[in-house]
C-alpha cells in the first residue's frame, strides 16, 4: 500500500499557529486520535482567517467549503503537547485552492513531526449552492507566502 505524501514549499509559511492538545483530543490508546488531527486542522485554519480579519464565510468576499482532504500521521501526541502547525498555500486557480498543514511538537528539545495534511478548499456561494469565482482579496491573501 502507497503512503500519502505531501511535500511542503520551501517558502515561508502563510500562518504559523499554536494549538494546545484538548484532553477530549485523546482516545482510548492515550494518544490524539485520527478525528483530533482533523479538528485541529481545521482550528488552525480558522486562527489564519481570523489573522486576517476573514472567516470561512467571508474570507475577502468569498466563502468557502472543503472538497477533500488527506492525513498523513507520523507520530504521536499526547494531552499536554502544544503543536505547532505551519500552513502553506498552493494550486490556487481561479475557484480553489489547496491548504498543506505541517504539524508538529516540541519533546526533549527536538521537533516530533505528528501529521501532515492537505485540503482541497473551494471557493462558494452559499446563497446559490454554486462554485465562486476567488476574489483578488482572497488570491492576495493566499499567494504571500
Amino acid at each position: 500500500m502507497g503512503r500519502v505524501k505531501i511535500k511542503f514549499p520551501n517558502e515561508n509559511p502563510l500562518y504559523v499557529a499554536t494549538i494546545p492538545v484538548r484532553i477530549g483530543d485523546v482516545n482510548y490508546g492515550g494518544h490524539v486520535g485520527n478525528d483530533a488531527i482533523l479538528s485541529i486542522i481545521h482550528e488552525a485554519r480558522m486562527h489564519m482567517l481570523r489573522s486576517n480579519n476573514y472567516t470561512e464565510m467571508n474570507a475577502g468576499g468569498n466563502s468557502m467549503i472543503m472538497a477533500d482532504v488527506m492525513i498523513s500521521y507520523r507520530g504521536e501526541s499526547f494531552y499536554g503537547d502544544v503543536l505547532t502547525v505551519c500552513i502553506y498555500a498552493e494550486e490556487i486557480t481561479d475557484r480553489t485552492f489547496d491548504l498543506l498543514y505541517q504539524i508538529y511538537t516540541l519533546r526533549n528539545g527536538l521537533n516530533s513531526d505528528i501529521a501532515h495534511a492537505k485540503t482541497g478548499m473551494v471557493c462558494f456561494d452559499y446563497e446559490t449552492r454554486t462554485i465562486a469565482q476567488m476574489s483578488y482579496e482572497l488570491r492576495k491573501f493566499l499567494s504571500r507566502s
